[in-house]
């Protein structure tokens, strides 16, 4: 590695300090372990990597064409919707089928842009598509959009358990069979989701068991530790198909059901999330990806002048909205349907009653603005994008570390262990110690009391300093003193209150609170 090439597509410095680590390491450590050093740093260079997962029809790849602004990644079901494919920046657009046997081949856009979604070759020998796009959104964030779960197609169930690690095979009289178990996932399916450092998980109305185990299956498959809300969020998607009166409080409005909604799941599926952000992702994608048009604003202002008894019996179902006679063809609020779905036709009317002299460019915005996206984009920079040199580091280093402890050599082991040791004791590398702290905690590897544990949650999942403390919003000099109070506060209770495990990560968060005041009052200063 050309370190001074690659260095500057680090993530920042934790990641520096890793990719140095691993330099000064590789002679030190046989050809296997270097040879995996190298596939660490090439990881460490890359941008944040993150899948998105969720079982079949929860709109995955809708939101993944929405996440980018592109129609591109097919969403209905298809050969190619049970591979893995991996949206990434390209100086061209192409996008090339990967075979197990290494070999490439290119595959031809259909009319429109979109990735066909089936292929002309045998489907058994493809390991996983490549997407290269002249897309800015990917300069810095690789996605990687995976078959869903829940198939009905035995063989996509078979790829994404294989996919996951959610299930080993072992011989027994010559039979390949499959067992339960936590081993390591297979080569192919390593290969194909090398790198991933975060998960986003999509979820619809109901979380069921299978959507827990398989998040957490995701999350252990990423290049980090088992982490949870380290690299994890999840989006309920399809929010504007709640029933509004199904849900406590929500006062009959869609989105403050859908909002209510996603904070049950957070509770639901924490600790393995960040956080649940509700959206609507087929209006996040037409809005975006360029596919809502000047002749559907023109359709929807049509439609706005209809009677409000019409207008309001037309919206009752899908069927009654395109069989009803009006000045609007049939086809056209096909169209409609198939963009932005009931929902979404209201929410447009609604503003067009409202400003008739809404532009076809406003009304769009008033779409994406309705679909959520906003909040997931958010999010994504919050969990993700700002804490990416954390994330990635962290991912790295427990790669440094199994590599090491796979090369049964006990020396090396030891060299590999006491340079990650140096490393954590250094300040700057303190993020790292609060991720690992973080980990062990979700983990459930260290029994922490309920409230306590939500606290180690919160300053180790956000980069915000007022989200970190809970006190968003609030001005510098109370942030100042409550993170010097609870700094004091941890250290007393790593000192007297905690058994030796709680009290090895209390001195973690001590010391994150410590810093944060540190900061803060730099911040005053200046």
């Amino acid at each position: 590695m050309s370190s001074a090439t690659e260095q500057q597509h680090l993530a920042g410095p934790l990641s520096a300090s890793v990719a140095n680590l691993c330099q000064r390491l590789q002679p030190q450590v046989s050809a296997r372990t270097a040879a995996g050093f190298r596939e660490v740093l090439r990881r460490l260079s890359a941008p944040l990597q993150v899948a998105v997962a969720g079982r079949i029809k929860s709109g995955k790849s809708t939101l993944v064409n929405a996440l980018i602004g592109r129609r591109i990644a097919p969403t209905d079901v298809g050969e190619c919707t049970r591979l893995v494919t991996r949206f990434q920046y390209g100086t061209v657009d192409r996008v090339e089928l990967v075979f197990f046997d290494g070999t490439k081949q290119v595959l031809p856009f259909e009319v429109g842009g979109m990735i066909p979604a089936d292929l002309e070759v045998d489907f058994d020998k493809v390991s996983h598509l490549e997407a290269y796009l002249t897309n800015a959104v990917l300069r810095d964030l690789t996605v990687i959009d995976t078959p869903g779960l829940g198939s009905l197609d035995l063989a996509s169930v078979k790829r994404t358990e294989l996919l996951l690690g959610a299930a080993k095979h072992r011989k027994e009289d010559g039979e390949e069979v499959e067992d339960d178990g936590d081993d390591e996932l297979d080569d192919t399916s390593r290969n194909a989701v090398a790198g991933a450092e975060a998960v986003l998980y999509v979820v619809t109305q109901g979380v069921r068991a299978d959507d827990q185990q398989a998040l957490a299956a995701f999350t252990a498959a990423t290049a980090s530790r088992e982490a949870g809300p380290v690299n994890a969020i999840a989006v309920l998607n399809k929010a504007d198909t709640i029933t509004p009166e199904s849900v406590t409080g929500s006062g009959g409005d869609v989105w403050k059901a859908a909002t209510l909604l996603a904070e049950k799941q957070a509770a639901t599926l924490k600790p393995r999330v960040a956080d649940v952000i509700p959206v609507i992702g087929l209006i996040a994608e037409s809005a975006e990806s360029g596919g809502f048009t000047s002749a559907d604003a023109d359709a929807l202002r049509l439609l706005a002048r209809l009677d409000d008894a019409v207008w309001e019996t037309m919206l009752i179902s899908a069927d009654i909205f395109t069989s009803w006679e009006c000045d609007v063809p049939t086809g056209t609020r096909v169209r409609l349907l198939e963009k932005l779905d009931l929902f979404g036709i209201r929410h447009a009317v609604d503003a067009l009653r409202a400003d008739p002299d809404l532009t076809a460019g406003a009304l769009r915005r008033s779409l994406l603005d309705a679909s959520g996206l906003a909040g997931v984009r958010s999010r994504l920079d919050a969990v993700f994008r700002a804490r990416a040199d954390g994330i990635k580091a962290a991912a790295a280093l427990a790669s440094v570390t199994a590599l090491a402890h796979a090369s049964g050599d006990p020396g090396e082991r030891q060299r590999v262990h006491d340079a990650i040791e140096v490393l954590l004791a250094k300040p700057e590398a303190h993020q790292l110690r609060l991720l690992e702290a973080l980990t062990l905690v979700t983990s459930g590897a260290v029994d922490m009391p309920d409230d306590l544990g939500e606290e180690v949650l919160r300053v180790g999942s956000n980069a915000d300093i007022g989200e970190q403390l809970g006190m968003k919003g609030r001005p510098h000099n109370e942030l100042a003193a409550y993170a010097l109070e609870r700094a004091g506060w941890w250290r007393s209770f790593a000192s007297f209150g905690a058994t030796p495990a709680q009290g090895r990560v209390a001195h973690v968060v001590h010391r994150a609170y410590f810093l944060i005041w540190q900061q803060l009052k730099a911040q005053t200063a200046s």
